[in-house]
């Protein structure tokens, strides 16, 4: 797909630095930045330095000039590099320039999606380029490269390579109906169609743990005041982020702290004890906690072993719907107060664990507990995901289920046709070979702008 417009965007972080990137993409690119320089431009993937000039020929700045002609760019259009100093005033009259020369401002992910409009990148890849850069753990970084290298990318082609090979052979057997041999109740299709199902199921378990290294896992430590919510955090984080005091109610507002857990990116939430009260701020306190629990994927309810307090009561009080063993974990604080009967009990299915916040006792387990509870088990060869690719793969598996039945049950080819149909749209909507206009322009829309 070739663009009519020329686009340009600064392409390094706003503030300042050494160093300050414009890049212009399209088919005046080359034109642009020559009037810019005022001087021929260095050859394809040479630097060459020059000045960069204002409208009456006053150097504005000066650095290096790197020209990517197309198909070889990252866009797939003519790319223009210039690297000047890094500082926003400097390059926001570059970029103004570029503007008054022709240029169009770029929009946040626009070069990007210039290089999947022009196949330079599929959708999984472009995808990556966004999660690299937002990474928040080697772990994460690791993963995003081997999308960006196409290896989430491969694995979903491969299975679709699969589900082709079976359309064909179900559509042949529509359309010859005639034969002798009856190609539906051969057993062959089926077996074909059991192992793209299990081929999806395999991708969609490596998918699940990149999604988690992608977005991690978003923990609210909740319960009554005084329990040791906000030692907890302090422990698990590894510094004295939340103030802890003997007084109750000492946290009003909610405290966010992201941290890794064995890899496993967190986002550990305090949130202020819940209880009656009268006073106004902590009424608020308590209002935005129930609102943090509410959206939680794991909630820790922490209580005070040396009370003797029932945690399955204060579940039920605290939680009444949220009481999912799924959703909700036991943590039994100040067990350095108490003996180690009063850690027993009958807790229903839900998972218990002791520990001593203060102490740092069992706060290893803890961990641990977190992870396994998540099933954050990363593989070396895990790729990033999204939840729009594990919503893709689960339809995936929806229609391919409607397929089986479809075969085994009614034995109707037409339908068995139908259901293979949708479930390879579905599939083929991860790396982008179809895909609607809206979901293309929210996934890109969500990059940086000059990416």
């Amino acid at each position: 797909m070739q663009h009519q417009t020329t686009i340009a965007a600064i392409a390094t972080p706003p503030g300042r630095g050494g160093v300050g990137v414009i890049r212009l993409s399209g088919p005046q690119a080359y034109a642009i930045a020559e009037q810019l320089c005022q001087k021929a431009l260095p050859k394809a993937r040479m630097a060459g330095f020059r000045q960069f000039l204002d409208d009456v020929q006053e150097v504005l700045d000066e650095g290096l000039v790197i020209c990517f002609p197309n198909p070889n760019s990252f866009t797939g259009e003519d790319v223009v590099e210039l690297q000047g100093h890094g500082g926003p005033v400097i390059q926001n009259a570059l970029l103004a320039r570029c503007l008054e020369l022709g240029a169009t401002a770029a929009k946040a992910g626009e070069f990007s999606m210039r290089a999947f409009e022009n196949g330079k990148l599929d959708l999984v890849q472009a995808e990556a380029i966004a999660d690299l850069i937002d990474a928040t753990s080697q772990a994460a970084a690791r993963s995003a490269v081997r999308s960006l290298q196409g290896a989430f990318s491969h694995k979903v082609n491969t299975v679709l390579e699969k589900l082709i090979h079976l359309r064909l052979h179900v559509e042949a057997a529509i359309d010859f109906p005639e034969e002798e041999i009856d190609f539906l109740a051969d057993g062959k299709i089926l077996t074909l169609l059991e192992d793209v199902q299990h081929s999806v199921a395999v991708v969609q378990k490596s998918a699940r743990q990149g999604q988690l290294l992608r977005e991690g896992l978003q923990v609210v430590i909740a319960g009554k005041p005084n329990a040791g919510k906000s030692s907890l955090l302090n422990a698990l984080a590894g510094i004295e982020r939340a103030i802890v005091t003997d007084i109750a109610g000492t946290t009003r507002d909610v405290l966010h702290e992201k941290i890794s857990l064995n890899g496993l990116p967190i986002t550990l939430t305090d949130t202020a004890g819940l209880r009656e009260t009268g006073d106004v701020v902590e009424k608020e306190g308590i209002r935005r906690a129930i609102k943090e629990i509410e959206q939680a994927d794991l909630l820790l309810l922490v209580y005070d072993l040396s009370q003797g307090e029932d945690p399955l009561q204060l579940a039920r009080e605290y939680f009444e719907h949220h009481l999912e063993p799924k959703r909700l974990m036991l943590i039994g604080n100040k067990c350095d107060l108490t003996d180690a009967t009063a850690q027993i009990g009958d807790f229903q299915g839900f998972r218990h664990i002791t520990v001593s916040a203060k102490q740092e006792t069992g706060v290893q387990s803890l961990i641990e507990a977190i992870t396994v509870h998540a099933g954050f088990q990363p593989e070396e060869d895990t790729f990033i995901a999204r939840t729009r690719h594990l919503d893709a793969m689960k339809r995936t598996q929806h229609y391919l289920a409607e397929a089986h039945e479809q075969l085994v049950v009614f034995h109707a080819g037409e339908l068995v046709a139908e259901s293979l149909r949708l479930a390879q749209n579905a599939l083929s909507e991860i790396t982008g070979e179809f895909s609607a206009d809206d979901l293309l322009g929210k996934i890109f829309g969500s990059f940086c702008i000059g990416k």
